[in-house]
Formats: structure tokens, sequence, C-alpha cells
């Protein structure tokens, strides 16, 4: 399996250079399937496009393409790419991603439980010193979670999560193909 870690240090300077912000860097699919997936947004509006997506893909492909033809390659064995928008239910990755989404309800699973628990849903409060992360859980309770025990957390879709993100321009919506 892929090094998920080296990928990202890979992929990580040709999105920014392009002008977007990585979200994640996952291996999923399995040994069926594999598929690298990432996951990028615009530092403006937190959004992809179908262009966006195109640029980021391609830039992409010809970098791990080079690493390919140099006998470097850090996939073993053929794979799918897929980049894409982390989406209104986003992931939270990065600790900066605690704070630009406080007040919004996420869940958020632990490598290791915490007060008794592996997992927690709640309001989002922000980051503290030390890079902790600070939830309201639905049990009414504070809780301090440091950012490097959260084994992944993502935003719950909310009626107001839907009314804080600003949605994508349609336009070429009708110039989908889909399979049917």
């Amino acid at each position: 399996m892929a090094d998920i870690g080296e990928l990202t240090r890979l992929i990580e300077p040709e999105v920014k250079s392009l002008g977007y912000e990585l979200v994640r860097v996952a291996m999923i699919g399995g040994t069926s399937d594999p598929t690298l997936q990432i996951m990028a947004e615009r530092p403006d509006t937190r959004q992809l496009g179908l262009d966006d997506c195109e640029t980021i893909s391609r830039r992409v492909s010809e970098m791990l393409d080079g690493l390919e033809s140099e006998g470097r390659d850090p996939i073993e064995g053929s794979y799918r790419l897929e980049v894409s928008s982390p989406g209104i239910d986003r992931p939270l990755t990065r600790l900066k991603d605690y704070d630009d989404w406080c007040g919004h309800d996420a869940r958020v699973a632990l490598t290791e439980p915490m007060a008794g628990r592996k997992q927690f849903s709640g309001t989002i409060r922000g980051t503290g010193i030390g890079g902790v992360v600070h939830i309201l859980g639905k049990d009414g309770k504070d809780y301090s979670v440091p950012f490097a025990s959260i084994a992944s957390a993502k935003l719950l879709l909310t009626d107001d999560l839907i009314n804080a993100t600003n949605p994508l321009s349609t336009e070429g919506a009708d110039l989908i193909k889909t399979e049917g």
C-alpha cells in the first residue's frame, strides 16, 4: 500500500503551486479498486469546480508519471486518480479547519478512548493552545481533544451548514453526462 504521508508531501506543493489548498490525500477502494483520492479547495471559496479538478488532476498525474518513469513510483500497481471538492459535509483534516468551521456540528473519532468514548458529536468551539480542539458535546459537556488524538472528523449536514455554505455555480450542470 502507498505511504499516504509521502504522497501528501509530493502532492501538496503541486496543488499549492496552482493556487489551491490540499484538504486530504487518501487511498480508497482497497485492492480491488485502488483509487488515489485528492480533495482540494480554493482558499477564497472553499470550493472546487470541474475545471479546477481537471487542472489539479493533470498536474498531479504528470508529476506521478514523471516519478514512475524515473523508477520512483510512490504507488505500486495500477490505480485511479480522483480529484474532488471536500463537499459540504467535508472531512476536517487540518487544525485550521476547526477554527474555520467553528459553530458548526461535527463528528470526531479518536485514535484512543477519552472520557470513556472514542467518538464525539457536537458543536465545534475552535482550537486552543497546543493544538487542542474544543467541542461542545451533544450531552452539553465541553471537551478538549488534542488534535493529534483525532483519527477522523467530518462536518455534519445541518440547515446551518447549508445556509453558511455558498453554493457552487450550476453553470454547465446541464452538460454533465450521467450513465443510465
